[in-house]
Order: C-alpha cells, then sequence, then structure tokens
C-alpha cells in the first residue's frame, strides 16, 4: 500500500514538472512574440507609402516667430510660448476662427498650419482661404482687413507693408492692391512669361517677384523664350494624343531673354532696367537698398565664368556702377542675394567662392572690400539673420564636418565666431524678430529629432520637442559611415555602408551601390541614421550590402572639389565610385560576382555610365531618368559643368553614353517619366537606339504622364518595380 501511494505521488510530481516546464515554454514563447522585432515595408520607408508618416520622426509643423513669441500651432488651437518662462498662453481655437470667417462669408480654416503673424507687437493673424486673404485680430475677434483671392491665382507673394498680392494669371503678372483693387502689370503673347522663375530655377533662382523693403516697389521677371526651341512633349491621357510643346534650350542652342521691370503700385507704371543686352546674359539674385531708391543684381555671361555686380536707379532703371567682379578659369556661380547690415544701411554682406569655399565679405555700396567675415576650408550654407545687439550674423556651416550643419555668430566688427547651440549633428534654424532667440530644429545619427529655443547670446537652452524612435519596433541594419581615398589619391571621400539585417558575418551577399554623385547633392550626411534613404534600409531587410559614395563632383566639400569634373562629367565621379567597388570587393561578406547599381537623374547618367565603363563589375543596374548625352541638355547646367559642344566636343563625346552602347553586359533597367521636362525623353530613346545598333538588349518602363520624380502612389509602385529588378537579376 504505501508503495503503491509512493509510486502514485511520483506520477503527480511528473506531472506537475512537465505542466510547470510547458509553462515556462509557453512563457518563454510568449516573452519571445513580444519581443520580436517587425520588418520594414516598403510601405514604411517611401514617401507616398501608407505607414510612412508614422515611420518618421515626429515633428511640429508651421512654428515660426511672432516678435520674440514662439508660436506653436496645431490642428485646432494654436499657441504663444515665452522663450524666458516656457509658458503658454492659447491664442485662438479653430471653431472660433471659422465662426468669424462664416460671417464675413470668407472660406474656412482647416488648420493653423498654415497661418502666420507678420506684425510683432501686434495681435494680427494672417489667413488664406481659397475665398480671401486676411487678417485677422484675434484679441478682438474680429477681421480687421481683407482682399479677395481667386483659385487661378498663381505664383503669389503678399507684402506685409503695404498689403499688396502679387501674382501671375497665365504667363502674366498682377497686383492686387490693399484696397482690393486688381491691376494688370503686363500683357503679353504666348512666349513670354512675367513674374515666374526664370533660367530653369539655377543661380539660387526660385520665384520671379522681389517686393522692396517697404513694399512700395515690385521688381519682377520678364522671360522671352520665343525664340527658344519647342521640345515636343505630348500628352497620352487625351482621346488622341496631344502636342504640349515645352521651351527647352539645350545646351549651345539659342537661349531666352531676360529683363527686370520694376513696378510701382502707386502710380501703376513699370521702369525697365537698362541692363546690357540680354542676348546670352543671366540675370541672377536681385537685392533691393533698404531705402527702395537702387536695385542690385549678379549678372552672369553664358560662359557663366565672368560675374558683375551691378547697382541700378530704382526710379529710372539707369545703370549706376559696377560694383565689383568675379572671374574663374572654369565658372562663377552666384547663388546669394546681398544682405544689408540692419543697423548700417551702407554696407553689405557679399557670397563667393573665390577663395575656394562659400564665404562672407563685407562691402560699403559704393563696393569697396571692408573685410572678409568668414575663412577656411569649409563652407557658410546659409546666412539666417543677425543679432543687432552684438553686431553679429548667424550663420550655418561646415566648419566642424563636411557632414554636419552647425550654428555660429559671426562678429561684423572682429569677424570672431562662437557657436551657438550643441557641435552634433545638422541644423535648420529661424531667428526670432530680435535675434535673442532662434528656433533650432536639428538631429544626429542616433537622434530623430529635436526642437529647441536658444537663446543667441547665452545659449540658453528651452526643449520644445524630443522624437521618439519611430523605427525601435523594427528591425534596422547596422548602418556605419567612414572615408576611403578618391582616385587621385590624396582626397577623402566619405561613404555610407548598410549591412543586411540579421548579419551573418560567414555569409556572401549582394551588394547595391546607390549612386547620384552630381553637383548640388549630398547623400551621406550626420543627419538621423547618416540620410539614409528607405529603399537602401528596405534592401537591407532583403539581404543585400548597401553602399553610398559622394565622390569628386558632390557638394559641401569646396569648389575644387566639385569642379574637379568640369568638361568632362561622368569620368572622375567614376573612377572615385570605383574605389567603392574596391572596397566593397574587400569585405569578406560580399559577393564580388553580385554587384548592382542603382541611381536617378545624374545617378541614372552615373548607373548606365559604370556599367559601360566597368561591364565585368555590375551584373545588374537599374537607371531611373538618365541623361545619356549632355548635347540633350539645358543651357544652364549643362554649360556650367561641360561648356557647349561646339567649344568642347571631345568632352562631349567622351561623356556620351550612346558612344558605348556596344559595351552594355549585365541585365539594365531604364525607368523614365513619360513627360519628363528635365531629362527629356530623347536621352533614353537615342540610348535605346544607340543598343539596337550595338545588339544589346536594355530594358525600359515608363510612367505614362509621369515627370521626372514620381510621386504618391507611384513612388511606392517605383521601389517595388526597382525591387523586383535586382530579385529577378542579382540575387
Amino acid at each position: 500500500m504505501i508503495k503503491k501511494i509512493s509510486e502514485e505521488k511520483e506520477k503527480i510530481e511528473k506531472v506537475m514538472r512537465k505542466i510547470s516546464l510547458l509553462g515556462i515554454m509557453a512563457l518563454l514563447a510568449l516573452c519571445t512574440m513580444a519581443q520580436e522585432k517587425k520588418t520594414f515595408t516598403l510601405e514604411d520607408l517611401i514617401p507616398g507609402g501608407k505607414n510612412y508618416y508614422n515611420c518618421s520622426p515626429k515633428n511640429l509643423y508651421g512654428i515660426q516667430w511672432w516678435g520674440d513669441r514662439f508660436i506653436r500651432p496645431d490642428v485646432e488651437e494654436i499657441k504663444s510660448v515665452d522663450p524666458l518662462t516656457g509658458n503658454e498662453e492659447s491664442i485662438a481655437k479653430i471653431e472660433d476662427i471659422n465662426e468669424i470667417l462664416e460671417k464675413a462669408d470668407a472660406g474656412k480654416l482647416f488648420h493653423f498650419y498654415e497661418v502666420s503673424f507678420p506684425y510683432a507687437g501686434k495681435p494680427l493673424m494672417r489667413i488664406t482661404t481659397t475665398k480671401k486673404n486676411l487678417l485677422l485680430d484675434f484679441v478682438h475677434k474680429e477681421i480687421e482687413w481683407s482682399q479677395d483671392v481667386n483659385q487661378e491665382d498663381e505664383n503669389a507673394e503678399w507684402e506685409k507693408n503695404s498689403r499688396c498680392r502679387s501674382f501671375t494669371r497665365g504667363n502674366n503678372l498682377f497686383v492686387t492692391l490693399a484696397d482690393g483693387k486688381t491691376v494688370q502689370i503686363t500683357d503679353e503673347p504666348a512666349g513670354v512669361k512675367c513674374g515666374q522663375s526664370v533660367h530653369r530655377d539655377e543661380f539660387g533662382i526660385t520665384k520671379g517677384t522681389f517686393w522692396s523693403p517697404k513694399g512700395n516697389l515690385l521688381a519682377f521677371y520678364r522671360m522671352d523664350e520665343r525664340m527658344v526651341t519647342d521640345y515636343p512633349q505630348v500628352n497620352t491621357s487625351t482621346r488622341i494624343a496631344t502636342l504640349e510643346a515645352d521651351k527647352y534650350p539645350m545646351a549651345g542652342m539659342t537661349s531666352h531673354k531676360v529683363s527686370i521691370g520694376i513696378f510701382n503700385p502707386a502710380t501703376q507704371k513699370t521702369v525697365w532696367l537698362k541692363t546690357a543686352d540680354p542676348t546670352d546674359r543671366y540675370f541672377t539674385n536681385i537685392s533691393w537698398s533698404p531705402d527702395e531708391k537702387e536695385i542690385y543684381v549678379i549678372e552672369l555671361n553664358r560662359d557663366q565664368n565672368h560675374a558683375q555686380l551691378i547697382r541700378y536707379n530704382a526710379i529710372t532703371g539707369d545703370k549706376e556702377k559696377v560694383l565689383l567682379e568675379e572671374t574663374h578659369p572654369k565658372y562663377v556661380e552666384p547663388q546669394h542675394p546681398l544682405t544689408f547690415l540692419p543697423w548700417d544701411d551702407s554696407k553689405f554682406i557679399y557670397q563667393s567662392q573665390k577663395d575656394g569655399y562659400n564665404h562672407l565679405y563685407l562691402y560699403n555700396t559704393e563696393g569697396k572690400l571692408l573685410k572678409q567675415l568668414t575663412k577656411g576650408n569649409w563652407i557658410v550654407q546659409d546666412l539666417t539673420g543677425f543679432a543687432p545687439k552684438n553686431k553679429e550674423v548667424i550663420i550655418l556651416s561646415t566648419e566642424i564636418s563636411p557632414l554636419q550643419s552647425n550654428t555660429y555668430a559671426v562678429s561684423t566688427i572682429t569677424g570672431k565666431r562662437r557657436p551657438i547651440g550643441n557641435s552634433i549633428g545638422v541644423h535648420q534654424i529661424a531667428l526670432s524678430n530680435s535675434g535673442n532667440y532662434l528656433i533650432d530644429r536639428f538631429s544626429a545619427p542616433d537622434i530623430p529629432r529635436i526642437i529647441d529655443i536658444l537663446g543667441t547670446k547665452d545659449n540658453a537652452t528651452r526643449h520644445i520637442m524630443k522624437a521618439d524612435d519611430p523605427w525601435k519596433e523594427y528591425k534596422v541594419p547596422e548602418i556605419s559611415v567612414g572615408t576611403i581615398k578618391a582616385a587621385d589619391g590624396k582626397t577623402d571621400l566619405y561613404y555610407r555602408l548598410v549591412k543586411p539585417v540579421d548579419f551573418d558575418a560567414n555569409k556572401k551577399y549582394p551588394a547595391v551601390i546607390y549612386v547620384y554623385g552630381g553637383p548640388h547633392a549630398q547623400n551621406i550626411s550626420a543627419t538621423n541614421h547618416y540620410a539614409v534613404r528607405g529603399w537602401d534600409i528596405y534592401m537591407a531587410t532583403k539581404g543585400y550590402v548597401m553602399l553610398t559614395v559622394d565622390n569628386r563632383g558632390s557638394s559641401n566639400r569646396g569648389l575644387e572639389f566639385e569642379n574637379a569634373t568640369f568638361r568632362h562629367l561622368g569620368v572622375e565621379e567614376v573612377k572615385d565610385q570605383m574605389e567603392g567597388e574596391k572596397m566593397l570587393e574587400s569585405l569578406p561578406y560580399v559577393d564580388k560576382n553580385r554587384i548592382g547599381i542603382h541611381g536617378w537623374s545624374f545617378g541614372g547618367f552615373m548607373t548606365i555610365n559604370l556599367m559601360l565603363t566597368h561591364p565585368e563589375v555590375f551584373k545588374t543596374g537599374v537607371a531611373g531618368g538618365p541623361v545619356i548625352d549632355w548635347k540633350y541638355y539645358e543651357v544652364m547646367y549643362g554649360e556650367r559643368y561641360m561648356d557647349t559642344p561646339e567649344t568642347n566636343p571631345e568632352g562631349y563625346k567622351g561623356s556620351c553614353l550612346n558612344e558605348r552602347a556596344g559595351n552594355l553586359k549585365g541585365h539594365l533597367d531604364i525607368i523614365i517619366g513619360g513627360n519628363d521636362k528635365t531629362v527629356v525623353p530623347q536621352h533614353t530613346f537615342s540610348f535605346l537606339r544607340a543598343c539596337i545598333d550595338a545588339g544589346t538588349h536594355p530594358d525600359l518602363f515608363i510612367y505614362p504622364g509621369g515627370a521626372h520624380n514620381m510621386v504618391g502612389r507611384d513612388r511606392v509602385h517605383l521601389h517595388e518595380h526597382i525591387t523586383r529588378y535586382f530579385e529577378d537579376y542579382l540575387k
């Protein structure tokens, strides 16, 4: 009996031990499931993706200064914050504002992100609806002033002092005066545009109207394109395809002519600047004198190697004086208007790369150089404003690193610099009206985003927002940044390497180089995750090593670094990219027989160029919107870096990919927008013809009606298509 009880007890204990073990295993399984990281999809990583917003760091939209008060808008409410105490005060709520607008039949406000506060110290909120442009007194809760708007208006620019609003309809320029009267300034035939950006948005030009400081005069561009060849873009969405020609001056061909008018709303008359012959001449960086009596223009010859800063009389249009000149054997590229000292109307800051890096120079209005304010092997990226109490100019620069953008105050008296804020990452700043405070929005490789208010004098910091890492629940690959030597053996190039998710050093992985490589672009910076592209992360989840190299010719490294490619685009850049490829091959976990390449625009040109120059290396490539032959590219950009086909025939021939179409061995997919007005379809069509003649076989994918870049859901589809191509032919 005792033995039987003992046996039963032992059975019960075994069952209990088994149950406990199963419980522990189940608990461990639950814990493992809870800790399992998610895998990225294109919907998470690509703009236009359904979850892209949630996978992007939290941000604050519409934040701005109202005098020295920090304005924090939201959908339902807008608040004012004291930068000293942090105390918040509600300015308005959306339902109250819409009640006022409804009574005035002035449309509706859907959120506060786009309202502005133009007058420091005055409780006036500027609101633009589908019906009205108005100023609303949010203390007395009434509309102080308004003017009608039309949904056909484009390129609108409102001036707070005169309360005039300029805009374009079609190709002509109009102004609505403060009293609501609308005046048509120009009446031009087809082929002439007024009040719009000119010279194809080169030379820092982003708009076509320029109000004077007090709002009494309006300078504007007039661009005559009637002599420019029509490029036959075709609209295939109509029942029968419709010709919609685009004015496109190709390198070496007849270009447009630009002139500058000055409209006086008081007299409703226009004066034209008496410039030199506008044929083969660029008019850039329009600036007003503080007293509105003069206007300054940086004028550039078509060769882009001789610039003049010229002062004109704003009342008569007469040319008064050439204040300074710049020449360079390769090119001069003015991109910044003058900035007058707010405490001294007789002095202005001029930005130039004449010592090899973009720096600040202080001149008087007679053109005498007073001093060079900044100097060194680094770049002034932005002149943000002034701190007048200390006679300082506030800048962003690459002084710490070419990968960073940090804030400094520079004395206009001594030239001494002092840092503002921290010394990490990439910063974007906005100064308060007095210059005593700034909004500092920054990120770093391990910081998604932080927004602070800083005192410009004492660096006193008030934290406004710190974003959580939106990728914390996902499998994030290892991302590293380093340097290799350029093909010249002396210049450091930055690279970014992304290893596959769940990396195993004993495996052999395929690798893809993402390339751009052209001027005015930098792929690698010390922002969040080193500015890695979402598609690179996605490819890492699929088992690819991803490499990007910023070769000579790219930006933020000085003039010599950029213009090393002059007259021979695609030569030095290819050599530098191959140094990156050699590094890839040296990695024991990279399969050197499975290396691919992808890029867009200039990067599309580089993708095909690399595949044709080194067909034994690159097994698969995807080239988006590629330049094929630089003689088909537009005048301003193309001639700056290549001169004309007539003056540089050897360079154009050496950079023409059609010449080497027979070298293609690997799988190449070319993707274009059907109505690309930047890199016109003729590039790709000419390459296909060259490949047919040479007996090679690239693939082609077209987005009907698409422009140079795909947007919205097309962008997600695009990256799915690119991925499939590599999965089919490289993996």
